[in-house]
C-alpha cells in the first residue's frame, strides 16, 4: 500500500476497542470509534529492520494505520486517541469508498528520553482515488525520512524556508494561520460596525495585522532581519 516496499507489509488488524478500552476515554470518544471506524488495520512498520536506512536519534520507526471508516467525515480526536496509544509516529490512510486521505503529526518528545510523544499538529491530504498516491522514504536516516514525510503530506500547508528547520516551519506556519484568523475576525468586525470612530480604529489594527502578515510571509523578523 502506498507504494512501500513489501519488507515493510505487516497488515494486523487491531480490535477498535483496544484503543478505547484500554485508555481513559470520554463516552463521546468511545462512540466516535464506534460510530465512525470500521477496522483498524496496522498495514506497514517503516523502520532500519525493514528497509535500507540508518536509525535515528529521535525516530525510532514509523508505522504505517489503514483506518476504514464508516463515512468520510469522521473526528480528530480519533486519531489523537490513537497517537496518544502508539509510542511512534502513525501515517493514517483513510479509506472510505475507493477515496483515501493521508494523515500524519508533528509529533514531539516530552522528555530527553524521546518518548512518550506528544501531538504537535496534524497534516494531510486532499481525499484521492484509491492507489493514485505513493509514500517516498527520503533521507539517510530514519529521522530524515519522518521529517520528508511531514513536509510531502503539509505540502503547501506549511511555510516552507531552506534555513528553518521542521519545527521552525511548523511554528511559523502556525504563527501564519492564527494571523489570519485574527484578520478575518477584525474584517468581520468592521463590517457590522456603525460608528466611524470605532471603524477607524479597527482599520488602524487591521493595517497593522496585515503587515505583520507580509512581514511572516516574506520569512522575516520584526526587525526586518531575514
Amino acid at each position: 500500500m502506498l507504494g512501500l516496499p513489501k519488507s515493510t507489509e505487516f497488515n494486523k488488524r487491531i480490535p477498535k476497542k483496544k484503543f478505547y478500552e484500554q485508555l481513559e476515554v470520554t463516552a463521546e470518544i468511545k462512540r466516535f470509534f464506534v460510530d465512525q471506524i470500521k477496522n483498524i488495520i496496522w498495514r506497514n512498520k517503516i523502520s532500519p529492520s525493514t528497509v535500507n536506512i540508518a536509525e535515528g536519534e529521535k525516530i525510532t520507526e514509523i508505522e504505517v494505520f489503514e483506518v476504514q471508516l464508516i463515512a468520510q467525515s469522521f473526528d480528530e480526536k480519533i486519531l489523537r486517541l490513537i497517537d496518544r496509544a502508539i509510542p511512534y509516529p502513525i501515517v493514517f490512510i483513510l479509506h472510505h469508498e475507493k477515496q483515501i486521505q493521508i494523515w500524519l503529526a508533528f509529533k514531539e518528545a516530552q522528555n530527553a528520553t524521546g518518548s512518550p510523544y506528544k501531538v504537535v499538529t496534524y497534516f494531510h491530504t486532499d481525499w484521492l482515488s484509491e492507489g493514485s498516491y505513493s509514500l517516498n522514504l527520503k533521507g539517510l536516516n530514519i529521522d530524515q525520512v519522518y521529517e520528508n514525510l511531514v513536509r510531502e503530506i503539509a505540502g503547501s500547508e506549511l511555510t516552507n524556508n531552506d534555513d528553518d528547520s521542521l519545527k521552525e516551519s511548523i511554528i511559523k506556519t502556525d504563527d501564519l494561520n492564527r494571523l489570519k484568523k485574527r484578520i478575518e475576525k477584525l474584517q468581520a468586525k468592521m463590517r457590522k460596525e456603525k460608528q466611524f470612530n470605532k471603524k477607524v480604529k479597527l482599520n488602524d489594527e487591521l493595517r497593522n495585522l496585515k503587515e505583520e502578515l507580509k512581514k511572516l510571509e516574506n520569512g522575516k523578523t520584526e526587525d526586518g532581519v531575514s
